[in-house]
């Protein structure tokens, strides 16, 4: 009974995409009990996950069946509180935009709990096969929700882009395996890494070349350099609430597979990979920020922007080692996980709260067309100021808090150029978000795009004000909220540090 336990969020995500699947059969329901529905079951699903938050296991259940290719522990668990948030708050975020829009039909809500399922499934993963099939089931049920809007040429376009990319890397991901298995005979990463102790590193070529193959998966789909290229039009292309959890939720499920692989399974062997990244961290950061700084659709700048964040995050998988390749630096995955929450956030809250802006109409495309927002509707420009603040760092957000974190790390694990690099990036970032900034409140509204009688008292409203709450909260941390002690930063790295040490039980 004890293991179910800890088996009830993912089962209850599964459970519930079923149910919802099977309610979207019938047109009398209304996407209005799809979004209750969904919510209902994620509620709960967190409520279970939440209740294990603060508790060092791990297990694996239920043997016989499962053969250990799952582990549940609070590494996972850790992941899976972010991943069910993230979800929960797309779907209540985009209540508005979705319902505004008659294409989304109850398919689409059962669709986004399958993807919650194979990510949940890829954060438990100790088995390259099984990591591999439920990253698939994600992908999928993200390329559906990229796609979902048949009648948009764009959409079609940015799903049959999106279809042909992903199926190539995915081969990439097989052949490493097959590569991998050959040459240790196991697809289990506890054999895998039994092997590398008791090889001659010298002898393993074919391990390299396939945990080398493996990687570029891990780069392209978190749309590292040079595999970006793909970002900013199926980004531009998905529908704006698509984007936000493209954006913010699926990434972190990508990077909760990998760092439990470098952490547990290959930290011997990832100084191999070092030179590598250290030229995929430059690249991406000069790459993203020029993109960034050309766009003025805002819907590309925040896709381009996510592309900086995610060298920003590979400077902190890159600390993981010292420069001098002596020991593990478990610092750094507390910053990689911290920078994720923050990340999560701050996306979530820009890219959603742009679906909401947009919601009855689609005039806020480039920056020109956000002028004036702040006389318009006031409170909606003051949370998009707080979310873009968070995602260039300024100091009293969570952002600026992430930033310090894996730029100290950094800076400690002996990558003091590469931090240098990412500061710089920082600072030129400030010039595209506090132009939307500067364009919201310092400018008279242009005459097409101006609205009238919005009624923001909705459940997306809401939504929003709890994620820019929580940026701010994560920001200022103990020395303002020291009597909520969930909300205090040293709470969150100490979750983030007994989730670590699950991984060596």
């Amino acid at each position: 009974m004890s293991q179910f336990i800890y088996t009830i969020p993912t089962l209850l995500v599964l459970f519930g995409a079923i149910t919802l699947l099977f309610m979207s059969m019938s047109e009398k329901i209304s996407i209005k009990s799809h979004i209750f529905v969904s919510s209902l079951f994620l509620v709960l699903a967190l409520a279970f996950a939440l209740f294990n938050v603060n508790t060092l296991y791990s297990v694996q259940p239920y043997e016989g069946f499962l053969n250990n290719v799952l582990t549940f522990d609070t590494f996972s668990n850790f992941f899976n509180i972010l991943l069910i948030l993230g979800t929960l708050l797309t779907i209540l975020i985009g209540e508005h935009y979705i319902e505004y829009r008659k294409y989304f039909k109850g398919e689409f809500f059962s669709i986004i709990l399958f993807a919650l399922f194979g990510m949940m499934v890829l954060a438990q993963a100790n088995e390259l096969i099984t990591a591999f099939i439920a990253l698939e089931i994600a992908s999928f049920s993200v390329y559906i929700l990229v796609g979902f809007n048949r009648d948009d040429s764009k959409r079609v376009e940015a799903v049959f882009k999106y279809l042909v990319l992903g199926a190539f890397i995915g081969a990439f991901f097989l052949l490493g395996m097959v590569l991998v298995y050959g040459t240790t005979a196991s697809t289990n990463l506890a054999d895998i890494y039994k092997y590398i102790i008791g090889a001659d590193h010298a002898n393993i070529a074919l391990l390299y070349i396939g945990l080398t193959l493996i990687i570029f998966t891990f780069l392209f789909k978190i749309a590292a350099f040079p595999f970006q290229s793909w970002v900013l039009d199926i980004y531009r292309g998905a529908p704006m609430i698509v984007t936000a959890y493209m954006a913010s939720t699926f990434k972190i499920a990508i990077f909760s597979f990998f760092l439990r692989l470098i952490l547990e399974y290959i930290s011997p062997l990832i100084d191999f990979w070092d030179t590598i990244l250290q030229v995929v961290i430059v690249l991406t950061l000069l790459f993203g920020t020029w993109l960034a700084i050309t766009q003025e659709i805002v819907k590309r700048m925040l896709a381009a922007s996510s592309i900086v964040h995610t060298g920003y995050l590979l400077l902190a998988f890159i600390a993981l080692s010292y420069a001098d390749g002596e020991v593990l630096n478990i610092g750094a995955a507390y910053s990689i996980m911290f920078y994720l929450i923050a990340y999560l956030l701050s996306a979530l809250g820009t890219f959603g709260l742009a679906s909401h802006i947009i919601s009855e109409t689609n005039v806020k495309v480039t920056y020109d067309d956000f002028r004036g927002l702040a006389k318009q509707r006031p409170f909606l420009a003051a949370m998009m100021t707080i979310f873009l603040l968070s995602l260039a760092g300024i100091p009293g957000t969570i952002g600026f808090i992430g930033k310090v974190y894996v730029f100290t790390e950094a800076i400690k694990a002996g990558y003091i150029i590469l931090a240098v690099v990412a500061i710089i990036a920082t600072i030129i970032s400030m010039y595209y978000y506090l132009r939307l900034i500067g364009m919201m409140y310092f400018y008279e509204p242009k005459q097409e795009c101006i609205s009238q009688e919005f009624n923001d008292s909705r459940v997306s409203t809401y939504a929003i004000l709890f994620v820019a709450i929580l940026t701010l909260v994560g920001g200022i941390g103990s020395a303002v909220v020291f009597f909520i002690p969930a909300l205090n930063i040293d709470t969150l790295i100490n979750f983030a540090q007994i989730a670590v040490q699950s991984l060596f039980l």
